[in-house]
């Protein structure tokens, strides 16, 4: 039996995603950030709109002790929340 494949003509050279995948926090650095968003969702039936907030501190925690990418808050789509100016809950 013979197979089309040749191991030796290219090396497969592997990569990380370029978004969606991130260390786990192992040493829970970040879980108080994690639980309040979480219980935000929880409070609010799983309406993330409403936990931007939250999810915007959770993220900036991640970034800063480098458990994901640095992005700017804009292009994760927190840019109205920059500043301290709060979104209007409705």
């Amino acid at each position: 039996m013979s197979t089309a494949m040749n191991f030796g003509s290219k090396s497969f050279q592997p990569r990380p995603p370029d978004k969606g995948s991130f260390p786990l926090d192992h040493f829970g650095e970040c879980e108080s950030f994690k639980e309040k968003f979480m219980k935000c969702l929880r409070d609010n039936k799983f309406e993330n709109a409403l936990c931007r907030q939250e999810s915007k501190a959770y993220l900036e925690c991640r970034m800063e002790r480098q458990l994901m990418a640095q992005e700017p808050l804009e292009k994760l789509g927190f840019g109205d929340l920059i500043g301290g100016k709060p979104e209007a809950k409705t």
